[in-house]
């Protein structure tokens, strides 16, 4: 039995269908993740999509076509935001939009009612840009991610130069040449297709476990109010940075933090306001020091930095300039936020004992807060 177009597409379309809910019952149910909740919506849409041609030949193809365009970009799209999530990056709302839009709008100025391939080359070039996106998305993955990261970039990657290879022979000698009808016609693009997804949606519930792990891993290391480390993954994070100081014998500089008089806010504002207060002074030193240095919530209204590759002069420039962004906060519910006592302990290829270093921060933090408070203390 010879497979025709329409029925590799009732095909596709049926599989589509079963990939869907087998992926919706044994990923996105399991791990509620972003990027299986992406792919399973990538599933429906290439569904919804291959249904709309089966109507080609009747006369509703002159809506339909062009729908079946829209549905299948769109879907691809939603492969690539899927990626784009696996990097905790925002999906790109306007090109995930504009780029289905552009497919269908062509489409539908090409005479949709009589012509199968209305828009075919705008159509084959949206498929190949997004789905060569998403090869980049994985292929850019941190490299311990997952092991299905690289051959699933690379089928990707060779899809979207599948694409690429339908759109210079489509422009070249048209959908009826010899070339593009052998290689690259719909009954192959379909069968390509449906493999793609088949091994696709095995690698993507991998991805899918790998970004809940991550997620909750996330978790388990940061402060829930603040967002930064907590106490147990700065100390951890901390002693390997000084591990590295010893063996690259380098220096840098450990500051303890306080908010002065922190039960006054709570007292006067309430806890949730206090929260406020803790909430901004985290948000101060993600705005001030780099993202290789270590920032922790110590305990309560206490913090804890560790800068490497910063002297004591430099790191009171730093907690001046924490201050000061601070100050610049503006929360309704605080009047006035309060200020900050710190304390420096420096380190250097000589230093081991990582209570020590903070014992010694401790103690600078205990004679600023003795003098007046608002000021910083070298220990």
């Amino acid at each position: 039995m010879i497979l025709d177009t329409a029925t590799l597409r009732v095909a596709f379309a049926l599989m589509a269908l079963v990939m869907g809910i087998l992926f919706y019952f044994s990923a996105f149910r399991s791990t509620r993740s972003a990027y299986s909740a992406w792919w399973c919506l990538a599933l429906l849409l290439f569904l919804a999509g291959s249904a709309s041609f089966l109507l080609n030949g009747t006369p509703h193809q002159v809506w339909a076509n062009p729908l079946g365009n829209v549905l299948l970009v769109a879907g691809v799209a939603s492969v690539w935001a899927a990626a784009r999530s696996l990097r905790m990056l925002k999906c790109n709302v306007w090109l995930s939009v504009a780029v289905p839009a552009i497919a269908g709008i062509a489409a539908a100025l090409d005479n949709p009612a009589s012509n199968t391939w209305a828009g075919g080359a705008v159509f084959l070039a949206s498929m190949c840009l997004l789905i060569g996106l998403a090869s980049r998305e994985l292929w850019h993955l941190e490299p311990g991610y997952s092991r299905v990261r690289i051959p699933t970039a690379l089928a990707a990657g060779a899809v979207a130069a599948f694409y690429a290879g339908r759109l210079v022979v489509f422009i070249a000698e048209g959908p009826a040449g010899p070339t593009f009808v052998t290689y690259f016609g719909s009954s192959v693009t379909t069968l390509v297709t449906m493999v793609f997804l088949v091994v696709g949606s095995y690698s993507m519930a991998e991805l899918s476990t790998e970004q809940q792990t991550r997620a909750l891993r996330t978790v388990a290391r940061q402060d829930g109010l603040t967002g930064l480390l907590n106490r147990s993954a700065f100390i951890e994070l901390a002693a390997a940075e000084l591990a590295r100081s010893r063996l690259s014998n380098t220096y840098g500089t450990l500051i303890l933090a306080d908010l002065d008089h922190f039960k006054t806010v709570n007292d006067t504002f309430g806890h949730a306001a206090g929260d406020l207060a803790l909430q901004a002074f985290a948000d101060a030193c993600r705005e001030t020091v780099r993202s290789t240095d270590l920032v922790g919530r110590y305990g309560g209204e206490e913090f804890i930095l560790m800068i490497p590759g910063v002297g004591p002069r430099r790191a009171e420039a730093i907690t001046t300039e924490i201050s000061r962004r601070l100050a610049q906060h503006v929360i309704p519910e605080v009047l006035r936020l309060p200020t900050v006592s710190y304390g420096l302990s420096r380190f250097t290829a000589e230093t081991e004992d990582l209570d020590e270093l903070i014992a010694v921060a401790d103690v600078a933090l205990y004679e600023a807060k003795s003098q007046g408070r608002n000021r910083t203390v070298r220990g």
